[in-house]
């Protein structure tokens, strides 16, 4: 490898996460957290510099801003069928939000598209993180329309839940899917598929999501030890590896290795009361468990929402692409 046309040894080179510039105050020290840069490698409390990341920053429409009244914040977790996305996407169109700003974050994949929700899209870009307010429900949402980059989803849930507590967020609801195959015991008694977790309670139960009907997560355990991981990294902002502590993951971590255990343990750490909704399903058409999902996020947070096409929810303009036209019924 070559610098400035001089050869590097495998010695000197030093894994960076975003940009390394001293004047930039965006940039953190991971190994004591200082953001202050003597040099480009060095912080102010002379710790090396082995990595450095780039915090999360908001940037405003003209004329808008983040309204500290609006204390409840709705996000989707990535995950199996984008379900969580498509559900933000039904609250946003039928609550009729306003995009107030966009999020930047270095550890999200550059994405870019038209306008998704309104009739006559005026041409405006759609970003990866896009935040909207519903003042009337004292309601923020965010978008997310691309996935993290791989092995920074620890550390996106930390800015994420930075950007909250800042803001005045006092309660996270985070929208996830799951996936249908790893249901061990299918239990349709209540006549829902939602399952919830919790920081109510120390075992992740709430009283208002039981009298719904729904069912706390059997597989979360906060004493396994992948919870207790990701407990860990999430407490130990300044930790700079997110390398597991063991060789191997087994069955019982996968529910603690998806999206949304990252942002509950992070969220959870900033004090936050946070809420994850979530629902099995496949592969595939995945619109119905978008309105199951839109519904339980209504019944929890006390929406109503007003649809111009009859019912209860708006159907965004860009699901029409979403699976393309229906089969065409003659071939049957």
């Amino acid at each position: 490898l070559m610098k400035n046309g001089a050869k590097m040894s495998p010695a000197q080179l030093q894994p960076v996460r975003g940009t390394r510039n001293k004047q930039d105050s965006k940039e953190t020290c991971i190994s004591c957290s200082s953001r202050t840069w003597v040099t480009p490698n060095q912080c102010a409390n002379n710790s090396t510099v082995v990595s450095v990341f780039k915090l999360m920053e908001f940037y405003a429409e003209d004329g808008k801003n983040l309204s500290l009244d609006n204390s409840t914040l709705v996000l989707p977790a990535l995950s199996i069928g984008n379900v969580g996305q498509l559900a933000v996407d039904l609250l946003v169109a039928s609550l009729k939000a306003e995009r107030i700003g966009y999020l930047d974050d270095s550890n999200v994949v550059p994405c870019v598209g038209n306008d998704a929700y309104w009739p006559s899209p005026p041409g405006e870009l759609a970003l990866p993180l896009e935040v909207y307010e519903s003042s009337p429900d004292a309601l923020a949402l965010v978008q997310q329309r691309s996935p993290i980059v791989k092995g920074m989803m620890v550390e996106f849930a930390r800015n994420l839940a930075n950007f909250a507590a800042a803001n005045g967020k006092k309660h996270v609801v985070v929208l996830s899917s799951l996936e249908f195959g790893r249901w061990q015991s299918i239990d349709m008694s209540s006549g829902s598929q939602i399952h919830y977790l919790s920081r109510s309670k120390l075992d992740g139960t709430d009283d208002h999501c039981e009298k719904q009907g729904w069912k706390r997560l059997p597989e979360y355990n906060p004493t396994q030890r992948m919870w207790k991981h990701l407990d860990d990294l999430a407490k130990n902002a300044a930790s700079e590896v997110e390398e597991l502590p063991f060789e191997e993951l087994g069955d019982e971590d996968y529910y603690a290795s998806l999206p949304y255990a990252a942002l509950f343990s992070c969220f959870k750490a900033k004090g936050l009361k946070v809420t994850c909704l979530l629902c099995y399903c496949s592969e595939g058409d995945n619109i119905p468990d978008a309105f199951h999902l839109a519904d339980a996020v209504s019944k929890t947070l006390g929406l109503r929402p007003n649809s111009s096409q009859g019912g209860s929810w708006t159907v965004p303009l860009s699901w029409k692409s979403v699976y393309g036209p229906p089969p065409d019924m003659s071939l049957f």
